[in-house]
């Protein structure tokens, strides 16, 4: 998988506002996609209408923004190009696929937000949760396209293996937009554009933090994200040339998979404990896993900050976790998707130019701000 060219983006936080009605036209200029509170007109999966989900729309007053014009590589796509028609979103049917169980937060405030847009836009959406099963995603959103979707917001579990849905959306002229995860396929061809973070850039952001927090000596730990997807990958990749590049004398002695989960996470630190008890830190590839290491840790009767944890999320707990000493930095990944996915859609299909790659900006909790900031985590 060839990994795309994102610029480096600013460690600091640009606050979005729900009472704000103005989002910047994607991939032309930074803008805010701020979060809306409501409820969206969503059928099939009532997974995401329970209180924690309304509750993470309501609080989520941390908007995406877009990194800087041009972040993605400049490459934009049109409706003509792409082979669909025109049409008014307000009148269009949205079929929204979610990958994971919304015990995350991440997902439950994905889906919460894709909703409340979709709500206060007054466009129907159509909902299905994957469970985290692969072949299930793929059923989903073939059902989604059978109800009558017009258009398709897809958050793919796997970047692979998507082919029998692309062929079908595009028999019928559906524009997809993926979310927080890519599919590997052609951008303005396959798919419209991709929305989410420069997962590179992340792990090289963790390992800046895990840098600082070790004193750039001794070994570390690294609980992989779930394998088959970008975002593993290029957490991975960010943070490992890193390392190498500024902190040699730091080893990466440890590396598996915690499949973003919690439970996992604790039982893959579990071992790790048995197998090096003498370990400096862990670079989690999510909040789940880090906290899942945080139990491991408090079970082995370790102290806070005996083992020095960053993690990428950006979820209440794990902010939490930097306030009670046992989390040393969380680098965020900010899952508000739904401002910006339906801004991109209204553009699209009213014959706009969208960036084919649309970069949004992350922030980070450390020491300094943790307390401070926890309001603004999911």
């Amino acid at each position: 998988m060839k990994p795309n060219t994102f610029l480096r983006r600013t460690s600091g936080r640009t606050q979005g506002r729900a009472s704000a009605s103005t989002l910047l036209a994607v991939g032309l200029a930074a803008g805010l996609a701020l979060a809306a509170t409501g409820c969206a007109k969503s059928e099939d999966d009532k997974s995401g209408d329970s209180d924690g989900s309304k509750s993470s729309a309501a609080e989520g007053d941390a908007g995406q923004v877009v990194s800087s014009p041009g972040a993605g590589g400049g490459k934009s796509c049109v409706i003509g190009d792409y082979g669909a028609k025109k049409l008014d979103l307000k009148s269009a049917t949205v079929g929204f696929s979610q990958s994971e169980k919304e015990a995350n937060p991440f997902r439950i405030a994905e889906t919460a937000s894709m909703k409340a847009e979709a709500g206060k836009r007054g466009v129907k959406l159509l909902t299905a949760n994957a469970q985290s099963q692969f072949s299930k995603q793929i059923s989903d959103v073939q059902d989604l396209i059978a109800k009558g979707a017009d258009l398709l917001v897809i958050a793919p579990l796997n970047s692979d293996g998507w082919e029998p849905v692309l062929r079908q959306a595009k028999a019928k002229h559906i524009p997809i937009v993926t979310i927080d995860r890519k599919i590997n396929a052609a951008a303005c061809k396959d798919y419209v554009s991709f929305i989410g973070s420069d997962f590179v850039e992340q792990g090289r952001r963790a390992a800046d933090r895990m840098i600082a927090a070790t004193g750039g000596k001794g070994e570390v730990a690294i609980l992989l994200g779930a394998a088959g997807n970008n975002v593993t990958t290029d957490r991975t990749k960010g943070f490992e040339e890193q390392i190498e590049k500024k902190a040699p004398d730091l080893k990466v002695v440890f590396k598996q998979t915690g499949e973003f989960a919690r439970e996992k996470g604790q039982q893959v630190t579990e071992q790790l404990i048995q197998s090096k008890p003498g370990i400096d830190g862990i670079y989690a590839e999510n909040d789940e896993m880090g906290l899942g290491a945080v139990g491991a840790l408090k079970g082995a009767g370790k102290k806070a900050g005996d083992v020095k944890i960053v993690t990428i999320d950006g979820t209440k707990n794990a902010v939490r976790g930097i306030v009670d000493g046992w989390i040393d930095g969380v680098i965020e990944s900010n899952p508000r998707f739904g401002p910006l996915a339906f801004q991109t859609l209204d553009t699209f299909t009213k014959g706009g130019k969208v960036a084919q790659d649309i970069v949004i900006k992350d922030s980070a909790y450390t020491k300094d701000n943790a307390e401070s900031d926890l309001g603004k985590a999911y």
